[in-house]
């Protein structure tokens, strides 16, 4: 593996290079983001009064959260950039780490194809890269596995298939299941698998009028800013390509039957859907990707213990919505996650 690198985001954030090997575009790797808590060496110094007095700043409580890794995964034609995201567990004392999967954001290569797969089980190796870079000092953690949109079906299916593995899973708009009337899907998931075999790499139709990025540009806080590679998340959505689209309705399948995950989820979500049509003010107080409905009762069927959080105003990524929503959204996690911990941490 390579060495930890200044990334991106600056600041406090590094990056390191996960190699996996070869496939027939050439080169694949994944990439680990990090963001770390701070240490009692980075704490404040004492002020000139408190040095006067002979005052000591008293230690700061150690977190019930100081010994929990967070694995986050992003979704569909995306990468990792969300700084406040991380900051939201650093904060809490936990380390978080993102990871950029092959042939997304910093993990994309001249020449390849971008977000392609064939098969949503070959993320495995990016998964088990990223958790031994992340055990190599500091084992024996509290897991939780964050997962937005795509990358939240990826976490979800994997932790079904490592049970024991992560002690928690967090979705944020978890693509669950396909936004088509079930006939619909029912017809059409044959033919693209056949399509998929035969001829993985056609495209479908680009349907995606750049609208789910004008909602989040309009709803842009300056107070809490977030700046966006274009190249990595481009206005309209990556092409989608049939071998990719059947591993996906083959995950969607998988959570149809039911996943069975022994960690306790929580899953956050718009309160609403708004077909993206055409340009309207209501796309930005709504999840305009997925049908939001469809997608809390296949959450159900994730585990036996499932919490849904529906947000009003939110949009696809709660956490890029406009203020009051994702300032709601910190707050159900934050309960979530303080209930969550004290309850592992009594087991």
């Amino acid at each position: 593996m390579g060495e930890w690198a200044p990334d991106v985001l600056g600041d406090e954030f590094a990056q390191r290079t996960l190699p996996l090997g070869h496939d027939d575009e050439g080169e694949v790797v994944a990439t680990l983001v990090r963001a770390l808590p701070a240490t009692p060496e980075q704490a404040p110094a004492p002020t000139f009064w408190q040095r006067l007095r002979g005052v000591r700043p008293a230690p700061a409580p150690t977190s019930p959260q100081a010994d929990v890794d967070v694995l986050y995964v992003h979704g569909w034609s995306d990468y990792f950039f969300q700084k406040r995201l991380a900051r939201f567990w650093t904060a809490r004392g936990a380390r978080f780490f993102a990871l950029d999967l092959r042939k997304y954001g910093r993990s994309l290569r001249p020449g390849q194809t971008p977000g392609y797969i064939t098969d949503l089980a070959t993320y495995d190796e990016d998964i088990g890269a990223a958790l031994e870079a992340m055990q190599e000092d500091a084992a024996d953690r509290r897991l939780v596995l964050f997962g937005h949109s795509t990358g939240g079906l990826i976490l979800s299916l994997w932790a079904a298939r490592n049970p024991g593995a992560a002690q928690a899973v967090v979705l944020n708009s978890p693509w669950l299941e396909f936004q088509l009337p079930r006939f619909t899907r029912e017809t059409i998931t044959p033919l693209v698998d056949l399509q998929a075999r035969f001829r993985p790499l056609d495209r479908a139709p680009q349907v995606d009028f750049g609208f789910y990025t004008r909602a989040q540009n309009e709803v842009a806080d300056p107070d809490d800013p977030v700046q966006v590679n274009l190249e990595w998340r481009p206005e309209q959505t990556m092409a989608v390509h049939a071998g990719w689209l059947n591993a996906i309705l083959a995950g969607h399948a998988k959570v149809a039957t039911g996943l069975r995950i022994e960690a306790p989820v929580c899953v956050l979500l718009s309160a609403r859907t708004a077909v993206p049509r055409a340009w309207s003010e209501e796309l930005t107080r709504a999840d305009s990707v997925l049908v939001v409905d469809d997608i809390a009762r296949a959450a159900l069927k994730l585990g036996p213990s499932v919490t849904v959080e529906r947000i009003d105003g939110a949009l696809h990524d709660v956490f890029l919505s406009r203020h009051d929503a994702r300032e709601d959204a910190y707050a159900r996690l934050g309960r979530w996650v303080t209930g969550w911990s004290a309850a592992s941490s009594e087991n």
